[in-house]
């Protein structure tokens, strides 16, 4: 996941099927200063080739489009990204299906809006992405920790994930507990009486050690494993 330099703008890759649409975003990001439109898609194999050319900071995928969808596109971004510093994927959609949320965040996404938000809920979302950060839409967010994680869905990655769970300090896994419950920084700063520099040092260490690219992957993780579950 990129962290934009602070000297130049964010530069955003729109793929979306619908030219209206693509010509909406386009419209809406480029009045910011901080924000970049450097490319469009029209299907999810164009925004494929085209994240590899231009390297954007944030892609902006729709779901739904003809070929290879915004899923299927999403795994194949965040498949060949080497470490951090790799483009962040930022769903947004029409359609309010708890299936494609989970399928984007298991593909590797960064965010999930419904394209039923404001145009300024959608400029700070790729202003967070492009942070380094993850992001998903307060609604999304109470479902995402109510049925996410169901019994048996990550057995094949258990022992993997317990190793790296071992990986972590008593003080790391508190962290990761409150990030799971979607603390902010600020939040955990409070809680375990630390300064908000520490709790990002510990966040940061947290993913690395997980092999997770943000928080939004953090909280996927921690209910898929165990770490906490919904009502605990």
């Amino acid at each position: 996941m990129s962290e934009a330099a602070t000297d130049r703008p964010i530069r955003v890759l729109l793929a979306d099927d619908q030219h209206l649409v693509r010509t909406g975003f386009r419209v809406i990001l480029e009045v910011e200063d901080d924000l970049e439109v450097v490319g469009e898609a029209a299907d999810g194999e164009r925004a494929v080739t085209m994240t590899r050319v231009l390297r954007p900071d944030v892609v902006l995928m729709d779901v739904e489009m003809p070929g290879v969808d915004g899923l299927a596109a999403t795994r194949r971004i965040t498949a060949e990204q080497e470490g951090p510093g790799g483009p962040a994927v930022l769903i947004l959609t029409t359609f309010d299906r708890d299936d494609y949320l989970f399928a984007a965040l298991r593909a590797g996404a960064s965010g999930f809006l419904l394209k039923n938000g404001t145009p300024e809920a959608l400029v700070e979302a790729i202003r967070v992405l492009a942070r380094g950060d993850g992001l998903l839409a307060p609604e999304l967010t109470r479902r995402v920790i109510a049925t996410f994680a169901r019994p048996g869905e990550a057995a094949g990655t258990a022992v993997s994930a317990e190793a790296a769970l071992n990986e972590l300090t008593p003080r790391e896994r508190e962290v990761l507990v409150l990030v799971a419950r979607g603390a902010s920084n600020g939040e955990i700063a409070a809680e375990l009486h630390l300064g908000e520099a520490t709790v990002k040092t510990h966040v940061s260490r947290v993913l690395a050690k997980l092999g997770l690219r943000d928080r939004v992957q953090a909280v996927v993780f921690a209910y898929e494993h165990g770490v906490v579950r919904p009502g605990g």
